[in-house]
């Protein structure tokens, strides 16, 4: 996935592409934008525990590095060459943490080959299908890759008015719009969601 053209998928206006070398700087326009995510994330979060002892400068090397290697994966949605959002999705070695892990582990009986573990949409981007539309793109990505069983953790808000950082593992409803189906939960608000995807 050298050429991001030749995976390009459309969603009305949006399109959606790989992070990989070609589309970075696109990817590092929005997060710097946004304050480098979460105070300086840059989306290493669930590669690795960040936080006190790292510092966003070194979760950005980190970041580039991964994706140099090929060792990260997100499907960006770009509006013309503005990246709006991304989806973050890769294997359990990939992004061995997530949310919730305790109860996650409690009603484990096997490993997913992918998980789709966080989503973000930059400031004052939203409402436009980001999340949708990035999760269509990851999921057409991992059928390039094979496809297999593919995991989601999203919170479920009930009509309960959550703030967006609760929700940067994806919206339910975007979800299941894709096919996804509830598994088991997780935490008061927190699903396992799954569907298999065939490779192509």
């Amino acid at each position: 996935m050298n050429d991001p053209s030749a995976t390009r998928e459309t969603s009305g206006a949006l399109s959606v592409v790989p992070l990989d070398v070609h589309t970075w700087p696109a990817f590092v326009g929005l997060v710097e934008a946004n304050n480098g995510v979460w105070g300086g994330c840059w989306c290493m979060g669930f590669h690795v525990k960040v936080g006190k002892g790292r510092t966003p400068e070194q979760n950005r090397a980190e970041k580039q590095q991964r994706v140099r290697e090929g060792r990260t994966h997100a499907a960006l949605v770009l509006d013309g060459e503005k990246c709006l959002g991304w989806c973050q999705f890769g294997s359990t070695g990939e992004l061995p943490a997530i949310k919730s892990r305790r109860g996650y582990e409690k009603g484990l009986t096997a490993l997913p080959d992918w998980r789709i573990t966080c989503f973000f949409t930059g400031k004052g981007l939203r409402r436009r299908g980001v999340a949708d539309a990035a999760l269509g793109g990851a999921l057409a990505e991992i059928a390039g890759h094979g496809g297999g069983t593919v995991e989601g953790y999203p919170e479920e808000t009930d009509d309960r008015t959550v703030s967006g950082s609760f929700l940067h593992t994806g919206p339910m409803a975007a979800f299941e719009n894709h096919g996804f189906v509830r598994a088991r939960l997780i935490s008061p608000h927190r699903w396992v969601v799954i569907r298999t995807v065939p490779a192509v």
